[in-house]
């Protein structure tokens, strides 16, 4: 097996990228693109800032020639780019041939955006496996990108090059160094990761090769591997995959919840046993703090006893406790409700002082949640304020998302049980409370929209969507509320609105495993073998105290994993029948001979008969062990063969009917002779006195 770290990606809407190599098949682990490099892009200007309100250097333009002009080292509005956003793939998964890909595995809707990329290729014939709810939302979500896109390219037009001025060399020299670093990362290397957005056939192109899976359901890949997609914890129909074999079983680990308070919970157990984890989650490394150097500040990871690791093994009480220790108490959903509540407050406070409150739209399941907790804060306070939600796919997400009882945790299925919907949308709608609107020109919109009132729209990178609008519109009132999630890099994504008047809320919210819960799993699961990002190694060293070992992977070098069991053959029913088995008398143990071949089935390997049938009269037995010599001359007598057996017992020498010597030695056992027919008579009386098959 080898493993290929091609991207440790940046957060939750932007994961790592692998591939692996296994009974040589390349399977190609998430397929993301970089939406927070859109920030680089100055956003489209609004009908109440038009192109004339806009400064636009003429040498960022695409039809002007590009001049050399003095970068400032404070970064302005005019030093983004202005132009029609590109987007920024993984950029070591371009160095691959993409019909060396076997098969594709999504853990989430953000795992599967860059996946048009590969299926407009030709060359591109792997087989893409996602959960149904992933596959879904994350179709969604892409033709949103493509509806938003195609409001850019009406105002900039379309007859612009395909291959950017600003992506020359001339004009990365006119690019201010923030910006240059973001576009074209260290010497270059990421610029050749930018594409134009793919259009919506391109999606719907994709979707049709996109299989589709429950958690828990099984399929075999080319009768070799058998994977099995299993709820993380993390977003609706998001999935930590188990891929094995007959040689190995591996868990590829995403990022991860415990205890979600939207979708199915983290389903640990069904990931145990397995040989080997790959740790993918690293949400440790994107969320942490950084220093005054920008150096992530981790938090020190404390091993646990030995005592509990050997409690936790002989399985006693203290399991049911280990386990409870990793859901229950970690409170995590209450902790995810108290921020929404937070939330909350911020915004009545704004709705009450006249001003309005913006949320882009990022994580679906916090913006379901956060739509429940703002209603229910608006109804206590006796406040009539609409909430609006202005999305080309807003209505098929909120109607997507209250059938979806298999994929969501077990709170939310008990609220259907109850006659409930899953979220509170329906009933938001039928009270006129929450109105879906897909673009901010249409007449029903004009003719509903007031202030003050709570919008939830696209994008949260603050570049494309409605969301530039409703910036442009409040971003000088103080009294008005911005609800960014943490991981957005607010200060430049607020550049070009500045100066801003209005609060600017930014919250983080779990993305995946805490620390102190890292190691109690791993000694759960008792896996052999633990991959961890080179990133945590002085977090997480290979552990005296656990039965597992650790090796660190880095982005873009290839790891070569040790084998970790023999190959383990089933036989078929048919095959088995046909055996004639020989007990050995000093042995616990019989021994037969067959014929047949090794295929592999259902990713195991399958010993099965051959076609044609055994010619027995030409076989020849194989026989085992030291003759006694006595014996073999009694059955030679019972043959009419005389002979005399020497003082030592190591030679016995046949005199009638024609001379022969058969001599004994410990590893092997001489018969000499010129007579083909006494060599026959002898080799039979051999036979009768040895074990053979």
């Amino acid at each position: 097996m080898k493993l290929t770290c091609l991207s440790k990606g940046s957060g939750f809407h932007f994961p790592p990228c692998y591939i692996i190599t296994l009974c040589e098949f390349n399977i190609l682990l998430d397929c993301p693109i970089d939406l927070s490099a859109l920030t680089i892009f100055s956003p489209i200007p609004t009908s109440s800032y038009g192109p004339e309100d806009v400064e636009i250097p003429d040498s960022l333009l695409y039809s002007s020639e590009p001049k050399r002009r003095k970068i400032e080292k404070i970064l302005h509005a005019d030093d983004l780019i202005h132009a029609e956003p590109c987007y920024r793939t993984v950029t070591n998964l371009n160095l691959w041939d993409v019909s060396s890909i076997d098969l594709v595995l999504i853990s989430s809707p953000m795992g599967m955006l860059g996946l048009p990329f590969l299926t407009q290729n030709e060359k591109f014939s792997a087989k893409i496996y996602a959960t149904e709810a992933a596959a879904t939302l994350g179709r969604l979500m892409m033709l949103d990108l493509v509806s938003m896109q195609k409001e850019f390219r009406q105002y900039y037009g379309t007859n612009q090059s395909e291959y950017p001025r600003w992506m020359t060399w001339e004009g990365l020299k006119l690019l201010h160094p923030t910006v240059k670093n973001i576009a074209a990362g260290e010497n270059g290397a990421d610029l050749g990761s930018w594409q134009p957005l793919y259009c919506a056939e391109n999606v719907d192109k994709c979707m049709k090769r996109v299989q589709s899976l429950k958690y828990g359901e099984e399929t075999c890949f080319n009768e070799t591997l058998i994977i099995k997609p299993f709820s993380s914890g993390l977003e609706i129909g998001s999935s930590n995959w188990t891929i094995s074999n007959s040689v190995r079983s591996i868990t590829w680990l995403s990022s991860s919840i415990f205890d979600s308070a939207h979708t199915m919970n983290f389903d640990y157990h069904s990931l145990q046993g397995n040989d080997v984890i790959i740790f993918s989650d690293l949400s440790l490394l994107h969320g942490a703090p950084k220093d005054a150097d920008g150096n992530r500040i981790l938090p020190t990871f404390q091993s646990p006893t030995a005592s509990d690791v050997l409690a936790l093994r002989d399985g006693n009480v203290c399991k049911e406790e280990f386990n409870k220790s990793l859901v229950v108490d970690t409170g995590e959903s209450l902790e995810e409700m108290d921020k929404l509540a937070y939330i909350c407050s911020y915004a009545i406070e704004s709705v009450k002082a006249g001003g309005s409150v913006l949320v882009p739209i990022g994580r679906l399941g916090i913006v379901l949640q956060l739509l429940e907790q703002i209603s229910l804060s608006l109804e206590s306070s006796n406040l009539k304020v609409p909430i609006l939600m202005v999305s080309t796919v807003a209505k098929q997400v909120l109607d997507y998302a209250n059938v979806v009882p298999e994929w969501v945790c077990r709170q939310r299925q008990e609220k259907l049980y109850s006659g409930k919907a899953l979220f509170g949308h329906g009933d938001l709608i039928k009270r006129n409370n929450l109105h879906l609107f897909k673009e901010i020109h249409s007449p029903d919109f004009l003719m509903t929209f007031q202030e003050p009132c709570i919008v939830f729209c696209p994008h949260w990178s603050l570049r494309i969507g409605p969301v530039v609008h409703f910036l442009r519109r409040w971003c000088g009132d103080h009294n008005s509320l911005l609800v960014l999630e943490q991981g957005v890099d607010a200060e430049l994504a607020l550049l070009p609105f500045k100066p801003v008047a209005m609060k600017v809320l930014q919250c983080s919210f779990l993305s995946g495993i805490k620390m102190e819960k890292v190691q109690p799993l791993l000694d759960i699961l008792q896996p052999e073998l633990v991959l961890f990002p080179e990133g945590l190694r002085q977090q997480f060293p290979s552990p005296v105290t656990s039965s597992f070992s650790c090796i660190h992977y880095s982005v873009n070098e290839m790891l070569h994993l040790p084998s970790l069991r023999d190959h383990v053959t089933n036989m078929e029913t048919e095959l088995a029948f046909q055996l004639k088995p020989r007990r050995m008398e000093q042995e616990s143990m019989a021994i037969a001979r067959l014929s047949g071949k090794i295929v592999i089935h259902n990713g195991k390997y399958v010993l099965v008969s051959t076609e044609e049938p055994i010619d027995t009269s030409i076989m020849h037995l194989t026989h085992w062990g030291s003759p006694d010599s006595k014996l073999l001359l009694k059955a030679l007598n019972d043959r009419g063969i005389k002979g005399s057996i020497s003082q030592d017992g190591s030679i016995l020498e046949i005199s009638e009917p024609n001379t022969a010597l058969i001599q004994f030695h410990p590893t092997q056992t001489i018969i000499s002779t010129d007579e083909k027919s006494l060599a026959t008579v002898i080799y039979e009386a051999l036979s009768t006195v040895l074990n053979g098959i």
